[in-house]
């Protein structure tokens, strides 16, 4: 069973989560769909990510999206975290694995896949422990690694 002490320590800095306990099971509060929801590893992990692009890289709480269906070729899909441009174009798309997770080719072509029908400028991949930053280049079909993600500028 998953408890709040078995949570592992993650590659971010620390933040101050709204945590409770109901039917034994442990629930974090989501400031995006503003209600507590079972806590995972994905999940501690989707939160924290969630809370990095918040106080660290500065995006507006309104342009932060979490957890929505996508259909790609007709089959329903959920992708992790979208961060909105002012215009309603997409900045960045997140894909969040739990900690135990190896991130590896198949986690970026899952983001890739996602990508195809949302059109961001820029991904991210992460477990938690390590985190991967790409540009997208759609004249070269490909994407550009970088050492972080940018900052808001309004």
């Amino acid at each position: 069973m998953i408890t709040f002490e078995s949570m592992q320590e993650l590659n971010f800095p620390q933040y101050p989560f709204r945590l409770k306990s109901s039917e034994n099971k442990p629930l974090i509060f989501d400031e995006i769909r503003k209600k507590f929801v079972r806590l995972t590893p994905e999940e501690w992990v989707r939160q924290h990510t969630v809370a990095h692009i918040l106080n660290v890289y500065h995006y507006p709480i309104s342009l932060v999206n979490v957890e929505k269906e996508l259909k790609l070729n007709q089959v329903s899909k959920r992708y992790d975290v979208v961060v909105f441009k002012p215009n309603g174009n997409i900045q960045l798309i997140v894909e969040c694995k739990a900690p135990k997770i190896k991130i590896n080719q198949k986690t970026f072509d899952q983001i890739a896949r996602y990508n195809l029908a949302l059109k961001s400028d820029y991904l991210m991949v992460t477990n938690g422990l390590n985190h991967y930053y790409c540009q997208m280049d759609y004249e070269a079909k490909k994407y550009i690694f970088l050492p972080d993600f940018p900052v808001y500028t309004p």
